[in-house]
């Protein structure tokens, strides 16, 4: 039975959240280990044994069209008793083609149930055009898991870091914490929505939690576009808002100049899918009460925008 382990140290909330947001293509591996409908069976058990893998995906020009498990080498060993020739055969003649596939999009929660549905090891994963672009088990989801909570673990321990540091000032009634990942435009977005929703359940007035949500969203696009990852934060206090972003590296060479509206180092890529217009910094700090950067070349840049509840 194929089962996708949690890690015992970890919270279920957060694992579960980690599930949610990630996607099979930030867990599967890439490099897939492919051969051919006309690769003989020797040859894509040799592929087996070099590779210490139990199945081999059979594309053509690009596209799945079977997969050879190990089970499909065993029947053709067997068959050598009463056909010598039985490894010789094509890989076409001995592969399953009715695969089942996962899209390199889909949640990486909603993978983990294909692997107690169906009971296999493995599942070749497609992407949009229907090309093969990688292969996932229970293992690689497991080893994202452990990656993904050692980077949570490792920003917990900064931001712990950083209270201790600030041994005055109130402390905030509400604290909300998720990390971005570069380039990551498939969920760009989603931790201002989840900023506004937590201000609007607790009472916060529609207006002020359209500026948070406007400063929070310029800044973790700016993570996605601009920065090797990082954490945004959100601090909510008595009478201000407080949304802290900090990433890690590069930093910003000239502060004055990425503060000027429609100045931008985005690439031509980025700019190619609507993004990098040169507004998200000034677009921040027209939004606040308060704003403040602090960058540092090769480390990174931590930006604080304070909104203050009473101003409508």
């Amino acid at each position: 039975m194929a089962t996708v382990p949690i890690p015992a140290t970890s919270s279920p909330g957060v694992v579960l959240e980690m599930l949610y947001s990630m996607r099979v293509k930030d867990a599967m591996t890439g490099d897939v280990v492919t051969a051919s409908p006309s690769t003989s069976l020797h040859e894509v058990q040799a592929l087996m044994r070099e590779h210490a893998i139990t199945g081999v995906p059979i594309v053509d020009e690009g596209r799945l069209v079977g997969i050879v498990a190990i089970g499909d080498i065993i029947e053709a060993l067997d068959a050598r008793a009463t056909d010598a020739r039985a490894m010789e055969r094509p890989a076409r003649e001995a592969m399953t083609s009715s695969v089942v596939t996962l899209d390199d999009e889909m949640p990486l929660s909603l993978a983990v149930t294909y692997f107690d549905r169906y009971k296999f090891g493995r599942f070749p994963v497609l992407d949009s055009s229907g090309r093969l672009a990688g292969i996932i088990t229970a293992s690689d989801i497991l080893r994202r898991l452990l990656i993904a909570l050692n980077e949570e673990i490792v920003r917990m321990e900064q931001r712990m870091a950083g209270r201790q540091r600030a041994t005055e000032g109130p402390v905030p009634a509400v604290e909300l914490s998720f990390g971005t990942a570069p380039l990551d435009f498939s969920r760009a977005g989603n931790v201002s929505q989840r900023f506004k929703k937590a201000l609007v359940e607790r009472g916060c007035p529609p207006a002020i939690a359209r500026r948070v949500a406007v400063a929070s969203y310029e800044l973790e696009l700016n993570q996605v576009i601009h920065s090797k990852g990082g954490v945004m934060i959100l601090r909510v206090f008595n009478d201000t808002i407080e949304v802290i972003a900090q990433d890690e590296g590069p930093g910003i060479a000239d502060v004055d100049q990425a503060m000027q509206e429609g100045f931008s180092t985005a690439n031509e890529w980025v700019r190619s899918l609507g993004f990098g217009a040169g507004m998200g910094l000034p677009n921040v700090k027209r939004v606040s009460d308060e704003f403040s950067i602090q960058s540092e070349l090769g480390k990174g840049t931590t930006v604080r925008a304070v909104i203050r509840w009473s101003k409508e």
